[in-house]
């Protein structure tokens, strides 16, 4: 039986790509990709040539039982998403579970994850944290910040820019203002900025600064000294 590869991508520096990254890429019979044109820039980059599918939250529910048995049927296959590791706020759980549900093999090798350099480069404690991902668009949106509202542990976010003030204007009626917070965006690219501050502070800032990029929300859990 074949097995299936989750693969990181760089978030953004093309460099941050592994050796062994490239090498599963060019050994599977075929690529998952989220984004076939952003990945296809990634591939020519490295002359990795492996046909590629299209893979995203619209179409995986339809096409994660036929990928199952192409791959009990010996296509091996890796899945990559436009960028970071597959499963982490992007397409890549519903093939894993699949597979695992049918005693298929998977690897996920280690590579790029946005939270993991924001985190660290944050100065908040991140000995232990929640990663939250993306909040919920509208239903559940409130009721989720409430239950943060006590947690504890720091605190990791994703956000688009341009939802980031609403976001963070949301987060100082729940956590309130003076809470600490780090804010990164375009990790690993030319124009990397890390933020930091209390949530009033780093308001400010994006008030005065067009927010441009993904960004990564870290806040300081409840009661940490800092």
């Amino acid at each position: 039986m074949a097995k299936l590869y989750l693969v990181p991508t760089p978030i953004g520096n093309l460099s941050d790509m592994t050796f062994r990254a490239v090498e599963i890429l060019k050994s599977v019979d075929l690529i998952l990709a989220e984004d076939t044109r952003v990945s296809g820039i990634l591939l020519k980059h490295y002359g990795i040539e492996t046909p590629m599918q299209s893979y995203h939250q619209h179409n995986e529910h339809l096409q994660t039982n036929s990928l199952v048995r192409q791959i009990q049927n010996g296509k091996e296959m890796a899945i990559i998403t436009d960028a970071g590791t597959p499963g982490i706020s992007d397409p890549g759980f519903l093939l894993s579970r699949a597979c695992v549900a049918e005693g298929i093999q998977i690897e996920c090798l280690p590579g790029a994850t946005a939270f993991v350099p924001a985190l660290v480069n944050s100065g908040l404690p991140n000995d232990k944290f929640v990663f939250e991902g993306f909040l919920p668009a509208k239903k559940g949106r409130q009721k989720r910040l409430k239950l943060l509202a006590e947690e504890e542990r720091t605190m990791v976010f994703y956000e688009s820019p341009y939802k980031i003030l609403k976001t963070l204007k949301q987060f100082t009626d729940c956590f309130g203002e003076d809470r600490q917070a780090s804010i990164s965006r375009e990790i690993s690219k030319l124009y990397e900025e890390t933020v930091r501050g209390t949530l009033t502070e780093v308001i400010s800032h994006f008030e005065t600064k067009k927010p441009k990029g993904e960004f990564v929300i870290v806040v300081a859990g409840y009661g940490q000294n800092l």
